[in-house]
Formats: structure tokens, sequence, C-alpha cells
């Protein structure tokens, strides 16, 4: 049989279901390889699958995370000055861009890595600012030779919950695990450890679609801020082990996200503290491992509804499908530069505080000096 008459039967069986039934066939399609074969099928199959946004619409039902997004470019489409952008240019940019979207969200390798840029707000905070929600950005539990970790009020009901909320980087990022680790309290006696009986996560944005930054740095940082926002994604609740290590936290499946935010529950309270009799909740340090898409794809022109513009560049993708160089982050990582500014604007607070001979300062922790020594050697 010639290849003109293989084609004809092929186009006759997507025509004769018409285009709505065709449609709802290929729309149960879950991998962009199947996309591709489907293109490949014939050229009457290939303008059906460009002309009808399969990819674009495998795409958002996957990731209903990235529906806002409502324009796509392709950077080597710049580089050609003849390029015409016609409609079919337009179906057929859109088809690659996705296509190779789906791959990079469902297929890459490169290394995961921490992909918080600032914390926001805790629903409290015992004493501000050196029990902040900040110093759950850094993995160690000294800082400049003093305790580093956030502590919620204390609370005589064991069941009232906490929440941490963490402001994600800009950008399409990949979250796979979130880690924890909460605070053993080293200079009390016999090291309690104040751990919660659970944790669970969700990812968001604002309800507005703005970012509030500005508008949460003039709130108490102890004020719950949940009316803010939309919750986009719910983990289930997992065990939180009662142990001073960093505890990983895998989600069931990976979660797309752009930007947004993070809120950290942690509910069940276990440790109650000698001195009050009032139950707390300690957090160490906080990590969300998330692989980034960036720099093969960008974000930008955020619109205040929401809506996104998607920016390709091809020539960038190989390095977001190969496993990087960069190994995993570990426990001990370096400040990062804007965090060490943050850290440096409580320390002024700090001092003032010790000027004043209302902290508690190294010498007070008879153990402290030792570990600190440790570390550094």
């Amino acid at each position: 049989m010639e290849d003109n008459q293989r084609d004809g039967i092929r186009s006759d069986f997507l025509k004769c279901f018409g285009i709505d039934v065709s449609v709802y066939i290929m729309s149960f399609l879950d991998d962009p390889a199947d996309l591709v074969r489907a293109s490949a099928v014939s050229h009457f199959w290939r303008q059906f699958v460009i002309a009808n946004g399969l990819a674009k619409q495998m795409c958002f039902k996957k990731f209903p995370q990235l529906s806002n997004i409502v324009a796509v470019s392709d950077a080597s489409e710049s580089e050609n000055i003849s390029v015409d952008p016609t409609a079919q240019n337009i179906l057929e940019r859109n088809h690659k861009v996705y296509i190779s979207l789906i791959h990079a969200l469902t297929k890459s390798k490169v290394s995961a890595k921490d992909c918080i840029e600032d914390a926001v707000s805790a629903s409290s905070t015992d004493n501000y600012p050196e029990e902040s929600v900040v110093n759950t950005l850094t993995p160690r539990d000294i800082f400049v030779r003093r305790p580093s970790y956030w502590s919620s009020k204390g609370q005589s009901n064991p069941e009232v919950p906490e929440t941490l909320i963490y402001k994600l980087q800009d950008g399409i990022w990949v979250i796979t695990e979130i880690n924890i680790q909460p605070f053993e309290a080293f200079f009390q006696s016999g090291k309690p450890l104040y751990s919660s009986k659970f944790v669970r996560f969700r990812i968001g944005h604002t309800k507005n679609g703005k970012e509030i930054e500005g508008d949460i740095k003039n709130l108490p940082p102890y004020k719950r801020t949940d009316d803010l926002f939309v919750w986009t994604y719910t983990s289930p609740e997992f065990p939180m082990a009662q142990e001073n290590r960093l505890q990983p936290f895998k989600l069931p499946e990976p979660v797309v996200c752009v930007g947004g935010y993070l809120e950290i529950e942690l509910s069940g309270r276990v440790q109650r503290q000698e001195m009050d009799g009032l139950f707390y909740i300690c957090v160490c340090y906080v990590r969300v491992l998330g692989q980034p898409l960036s720099p093969a794809f960008e974000i930008s022109k955020v619109e205040p509804n929401g809506n996104m513009e998607l920016n390709y560049y091809p020539e960038n993708l190989k390095s977001v499908m190969e496993n990087s160089s960069v190994s995993a982050p570990t426990n001990l990582q370096p400040l990062e530069e804007n965090i060490l500014w943050e850290r440096i604007g409580l320390l002024e607070d700090l001092l003032r505080g010790m000027q004043d001979g209302v902290l508690p300062v190294l010498e007070d922790f008879p153990d402290l000096d030792a570990d600190v020594d440790e570390d550094d050697a």
C-alpha cells in the first residue's frame, strides 16, 4: 500500500469521529511521548495535534498550577528575523514549548536544591526576635554563638497547632521533598526536644495574585496570615519522629509551583516546659527541595490577576534534563546572602537586648562553648 493511501486511511480515522470526539479521545493521553508519536503518524495527524492545542491541554491537565500561562515565547525565534508570526506559527510554537515543558517537568534529572526565598510569618512566636521564624533558614542550632531556632508560644492544651509560612523562590519548581529538624533545647535540663507529633504542608499563592512582601513586612511576625492565601496543594499528614535530626518528608507526587508560598502546619505538642508547665513547639531548620526549570523556562509579566507569560530557551533545555554536577545540599550549607542580611537585622535587636541585660548570653550555657569549638574545628 502506498504512503498516500495509508495517510488517507489514518486521516479518515480522525475525520469519522469529528473534531470534538477525536479531541476527547486524545485527551486521555498522559505522556508527551504519546503526542509526539501521534504527530508522527502523518501530516494530517500532526496538524490535528497542533491545531487543537493538545500539548497545552495535557500540560494544564497534569499541572493545573500552570493554567494561568496565557502566552508563550521561544527565544530561538527571536534570532530568526524571517519568522512570520502567523496563526500557524503561533500554534506550532505553542506545541513545541508545551511539549518541551511537560518533558522537563516529568523527566528532569537536575539535582534538587533549597527553593525557600524567605521566612514570612509564624502563627505565634514566644520571644521575638531571638526566637523568630527567620532562624529556621539556617541549619545550625547555634548562630553567632547564640541558640538559633523558632519557638511557638506556650499552650496548656497540647492540641493547639502552629503554622509557619515561607516565600518560595520565583520561577517554575518541581517540589519533591520538605525537610524539618525539630529543636533540642540543649541549654535546658535534660535537653528536651520540642517537636510536634504531625506535620502537613500546603503550597499556594496570594488571593489577589500580587506579591505581598511589603505588606507582610509591616505585620507582626507572629500574626497568622492565612486569609491572604489560596492553598492549591495540601499534603497528607506525616508523623514527626521525636528525634533531633533533619527529617525528610517526601511528597506522594511531585508538586509544581510558580514561586508562591509554603505553609507548614505543626500539630500535636509533645514537650512541656519545666519552667511554666506549658507545651511548646520549636523548629531548628526547614528546607524545601525542588528542581528548578530555569534557565530553560522563565516566567515573566505576571499580572495582578495571576496571568503570566512563559519564556522558553531551548538552548538551555539540556542543562535541565541532565544530572547537574552540584551535589545535593548538605545539612550545613552556608547562609545565603539575603538570609544573612536579615539575620544581621535580628542581631542588632539581640545586641540591644544584651546591653539592657534581658537576654541570655553564651556564658549562661556551660556546654555551648565546647559545641562551638567542635563546629569550628
